[in-house]
């Protein structure tokens, strides 16, 4: 676990700003480094698979700024698939009752702009 760790993309992010990072799933139990990362720098993007929503709520700071607008803008929806059904996940994540805005951004804007699609 030690490599996994998401402040070691903060220096790749910022030796390379024009490459876009997306690291895969929230960084538990380096949540708060995760999201600091993904705020700090402009070319960090995370998505949100590998771990099911109903767990989201032990993690206070996710769930806090899944509502900040720098933060959510940059938070992708992911599958783990076969490890996570895709449908599991989704009726999860909309039990979190997000603003329909906020769930729109995690369930494909945010993806296509990454992409740039």
């Amino acid at each position: 676990m030690k490599y996994a760790k998401p402040i070691f993309f903060d220096e790749v992010a910022a030796d390379f700003p024009k490459l876009k990072i997306c690291i895969a799933h929230p960084g538990w139990p380096w949540i708060d480094e995760q999201i600091a990362v993904v705020m700090h720098k402009g070319n960090v993007y995370m998505d949100l698979s590998g771990v099911r929503p109903k767990y989201f709520k032990g993690m206070q700071s996710l769930m806090a700024y899944l509502k900040v607008d720098l933060f959510n803008s940059k938070v992708m929806f992911g599958t783990d698939y076969p490890f996570i059904n895709p449908g599991t996940w989704l009726k999860e994540f909309k039990e979190l009752k997000l603003k329909p805005e906020i769930e729109k951004k995690i369930l494909g804007e945010n993806a296509r702009k990454f992409l740039g699609l």
